[in-house]
């Protein structure tokens, strides 16, 4: 066992259902092979059941798999003939059912099979890891703990981990360490306490907030337009949330709570209300049954209504001055108009804050060990923007606990629950030397593991200390910075990484920066995507004032400003995550190299719009289509290149984004997020050290010409045809073609990057001046959706 990390080659899934294989699904993007196990099979092949398992991957949405090869590496077994195959696992993790009889009879027959290295977890949500552990065989006992992973796997950045009282110490940090840098995921140690920290705290605010709207009388619809993005939480909100989850699983949930904490002042709140009963009684269970506290008739969505038992049209519309309220920027005066109660829906709000708050505080010293770990779990398992400890300290903390203690005092809160005394006794849960630890009596400094250092600009709590390191020049559009002197940070300040006018001068002296005193520059941004293309709208305006002149401006110069990054004198890294849309999928393919977070979404989208790509996306394409086929046909690859871009497509992964030529072989995949700018700096002085020398400008390509174009248009005569695409479809495709192919001219004619931007250029704005790409535009722009006219 090495004392720095947990090196895995081979992982091994007890329980082929949901969970255990959508987890086998994500450790094969971390490049580990797995065996998949369950029941065995009457008949054969006798691991039927695994085999399934694997093969419902590939169909299930969102993906699980981050490419659909990964499904290879997965191999089916069963618990009767394939356990002595566990001892080539070095990591195995046990999701079958939730019983305690079941897991025992199985951990005793693994036992054996497992290797003194290897690591054995359990994936389990309900059950006590300490009593697990009495049924675990005695050599496996300190290598055990849980290890809850949020579903779904791949995409869920939580992680649980939650040891008993005979996990060795070591093992906890080898696993924390492996999680993080392997699999990707935000890790937050917990108490073995009932539900541990994310469902103890987001169930209970379920409950409470279904609680406080029947006795406001508030409708269903009502509540999710008051408790999703209106309070910093998901679109899913409170009943949308519970038909995901499945209406009988809620229902488990709160026995398995009532049951377990009764000694919780809040005990009353965990009971399931009737009509929940009647809904499951009559198999709406929620989204897996086609209808639940929600049910889709036609086209339209309608809401259950307990006063009738029946469903209704859903309503949304808050009054006006409600949302006044909502719209309060300061989160103290948002809390203090909230708590006048002057409306049903106000003081509906103000009770479910109230509530929360004073749960967690209640239980802060029981649960975790400290506020960080409740408000991570809550930003990372149920994807709230603050956690519940930063909304109070948002708001003023003493603020806030003189309205909560208001509340207990003329006894509004149903419970007989006091506020902690430690609530008065500091000034916030964050500040610059960590979070307070209810349990200790003190600040708990955040976790010093190796593995964190490689997280430059990770996730900070609201009072805790951050470094954004030093600015060397910034404007409107960008901020040019460093966090090591060596080398220089450009991160675009436009909405969603839009790039306009601003952004392109803001890379021009990027460029000039970093030519004249760093190793290489990175483009990066702190949050929010990479980039969603180009500034649609300011392209739009210009658009209609008949202002060509400035669109063939901002073309030519973003053109101009990628041509120059890709032959700079220092070596430049794209680090991408989320969206990486059109234009900015350009910018980054004109980057020396790219570094992707796994959930990077790639592609040439302009057909959407009625467009094409016009930042060099094609003459790239074009390129390396020709230096990936030197010595044979070219043709598959340019047919193949072609069809992704005028069917707009975008890439499910960063690794679909390498099939999709978006991303090189050279390329870097990075799992966690927050190691990003590591891994770009690595690639910078990489590239450095080797004595960097930029591409030769001035590349000639035989051009594909007249006979490619033909042959691409070929496909688009069978689409139009078969009334697959539209007659703009048809003329957008056919300009993608020439521009691709080089133009109308001789196959094999040798043309060059240069002339390839012409063809793009022109193409573009053509296209532009067009009433139905007009048509598109304004649609998008309007709707967020694209228009097929």
């Amino acid at each position: 066992m090495t004392d720095h990390k947990l090196l895995v080659r081979r992982a091994a899934v007890l329980g082929a259902g949901v969970m255990g294989a959508q987890i086998a699904a994500h450790l094969t993007a971390a490049g580990i092979p797995v065996d998949l196990y369950d029941l065995p099979s009457d008949d054969k092949p006798r691991s039927k059941i695994a085999a399934g398992a694997v093969a419902n991957l590939l169909k299930l949405k969102p993906a699980p798999l981050a490419s659909k090869d990964l499904a290879a590496f997965i191999t089916p077994r069963n618990f009767d003939d394939d356990l002595a195959q566990l001892e080539h696992c070095d990591f195995i993790i046990e999701a079958i059912v939730e019983r305690m009889d079941i897991k025992k009879s199985l951990y005793e027959k693994i036992g054996p099979h497992i290797h003194a290295d290897a690591f054995f977890v359990t994936n389990t949500s309900g059950l006590s890891i300490t009593e697990l552990a009495d049924v675990v065989p005695d050599a496996l006992k300190d290598r055990f703990c849980g290890v809850h992973f949020f579903n779904p796997p791949r995409y869920m950045h939580l992680v649980e981990l939650i040891p008993h009282p005979g996990t060795d110490g070591k093992v906890l940090d080898l696993l924390e360490d492996f999680l993080t840098r392997n699999l990707g995921k935000g890790v937050v140690r917990c108490r073995d306490t009932a539900n541990f920290i994310a469902n103890r705290v987001g169930v209970f605010t379920m409950w409470s907030t279904m609680h406080h709207a029947q006795r406001m009388g508030l409708g269903f619809d009502t509540v999710d337009a008051l408790t999703g993005p209106a309070i910093g939480r998901p679109k899913s909100a409170t009943f949308r949330l519970a038909d995901v989850v499945g209406l009988d699983t809620m229902a488990n949930v709160i026995r398995t709570m009532d049951a377990k904490l009764t000694d919780d002042p809040w005990h009353d709140l965990f009971k399931a209300p009737d009509w929940l009963g009647k809904l499951i009684e009559a198999g709406a269970l929620g989204q897996k049954a086609g209808a639940g506290v929600f049910r889709k008739e036609g086209k339209e969505i309608k809401v259950f209504d307990p006063e009738t038992g029946d469903y209704r049209a859903t309503d949304y519309s808050l009054r006006d001055e409600v949302k006044a309220i909502l719209a309060i920027k300061d989160p103290g005066e948002k809390l203090a108009e909230l708590a006048k109660c002057e409306y049903p829906e106000t003081e509906f709000l103000w009770a479910i804050h109230r509530d929360l708050f004073h749960y967690c505080a209640y239980h802060l010293a029981e649960i975790a060990e400290s506020a960080r770990e409740i408000d991570l779990a809550m930003r990372w398992g149920y994807g709230w923007n603050f956690g519940p400890f930063e909304q109070w300290q948002a708001a003023g903390w003493k603020r806030v606990a003189d309205l909560i203690q208001a509340d207990i005092d003329a006894d509004k809160t149903g419970v007989k629950a006091h506020l902690p005394k430690w609530v008065s006794e500091v000034d916030g849960a964050h500040g610059p030397g960590g979070s307070w630890s209810a349990a200790e009596g003190e600040v708990s400094p955040r976790p010093d593991l190796p593995v964190y250092q490689r997280q430059y600009q990770p996730v900070r709590l609201i009072g805790e200390a951050s470094h954004t390191g030093q600015t060397v020049h910034e404007t409107e559009s960008i901020r040019l910075w460093t966090l090591h002197d060596d080398v220089l940070i450009a991160s675009l300040k436009s909405k969603m990484g839009v790039i306009d006018t601003g952004v392109v001068e803001g890379l021009n002296e990027a460029l000039d920066k970093a030519e004249a005193g760093f190793e290489g520059l990175v483009i990066w941004q702190p949050q929010g995507p990479f980039s969603a293309g180009a500034n649609l709208k300011a392209a739009a305006d210009a658009i209609q004032r008949g202002d060509y002149d400035s669109v063939r401006a901002l073309v030519k110069g973003f053109q101009e400003a990628n041509l120059r990054m890709r032959y700079a004198g220092i070596p430049s890294v794209a680090a991408v995550r989320g969206l990486a849309l059109g234009g900015g999928l350009e910018l980054a393919m004109h980057a020396s190299r790219r570094v992707a977070h796994l959930e990077s979404y790639m592609g040439l989208v302009e057909a959407g719009v009625g467009l094409l790509p016009a930042g060099g996306g094609l003459a790239t394409l074009a390129l390396q289509a020709n230096a990936d086929t030197a010595a044979g046909d070219t043709w598959p690859l340019m047919e193949k290149r072609y069809k992704q871009v005028a069917m707009g497509q975008v890439a499910g992964s960063a690794m679909e984004a390498k099939d999709m030529g978006y991303l090189r072989p050279e390329d870097l995949i990075v799992l966690h997020e927050h190691e990003l700018l590591h891994a770009a700096h690595g690639v910078i002085r990489s590239l450095t050290s080797a004595g960097y020398r930029p591409p030769l400008p001035d590349r000639t390509i035989p051009a594909a010409g007249d006979v490619g174009i033909a042959t691409m248009k070929m496909l688009l005569v069978n689409m139009l045809e078969g009334h697959f695409i539209s007659d703009h479809d048809f003329e957008i495709g056919s300009r993608i073609a020439t521009a691709l192919c080089g133009g109308e001219i001789d196959r094999g004619t040798p043309v060059d990057e240069r002339w390839l931007h012409h063809l793009e250029r022109e193409h573009f704005l053509e296209l532009c001046a067009m009433p139905k790409t007009q048509e598109r535009v304004g649609h998008m722009l309007k709707t967020g959706k694209p228009l097929r006219n």
